[in-house]
C-alpha cells in the first residue's frame, strides 16, 4: 500500500490509490494546456518511437513560443490525446510531462482546495 504525498504549502495530501478507480477527471474536461518543454517533447517522441519533428507536427499545439499537448473533444468534454476514455489511462504515463506528474500539487490548487477536490478524489484533508 502506498502511502498518501504531502507537499510542503498545500493544506491537502493526495492518496495516489485513488487514481485506480477514477475516470480520469485530471486529464478530462474544461479545454486547456498540458505544457511541454523541449526535453519533455523529446522523452515522449522517444517513447513513442517518433522522430521529434513528428511527434510536435502531429500531437502538439503551438501557443505563442511553447508547446502544449493536442485534446480530443469527446461529447462535451476535451480529453487529452494521450488519455485512453475506455482504459481509464495514460498512453505515455511513464514519459507524460511534468505538469501531469505534479497534479494535484500546482500552485493553482493552493487557494482552492475545495475546486480540487472536486476534481480529484485522492485528495485528502
Amino acid at each position: 500500500m502506498q502511502d498518501n504525498i504531502k507537499k510542503e504549502g498545500f493544506d491537502f495530501s493526495f492518496n495516489p490509490q485513488a487514481c485506480d478507480s477514477c475516470e480520469g477527471n485530471c486529464c478530462i474536461g474544461e479545454s486547456g494546456y498540458v505544457w511541454v518543454s523541449p526535453s519533455e517533447i523529446s522523452d515522449i517522441a522517444a517513447y513513442l518511437g517518433l522522430e521529434e519533428e513528428t511527434f510536435r507536427n502531429d500531437h502538439l499545439r503551438k501557443i505563442s513560443y511553447r508547446f502544449s499537448l493536442k485534446e480530443k473533444k469527446i461529447g462535451t468534454d476535451y480529453v487529452c490525446e494521450f488519455f485512453d476514455k475506455a482504459e481509464k489511462k495514460c498512453t505515455i504515463y511513464p514519459a507524460r510531462p511534468s505538469q501531469c506528474r505534479t497534479f494535484p500539487f500546482w500552485d493553482y490548487f493552493k487557494k482552492r482546495i475545495k475546486e480540487v477536490e472536486k476534481e480529484c478524489p485522492g485528495i485528502i484533508r
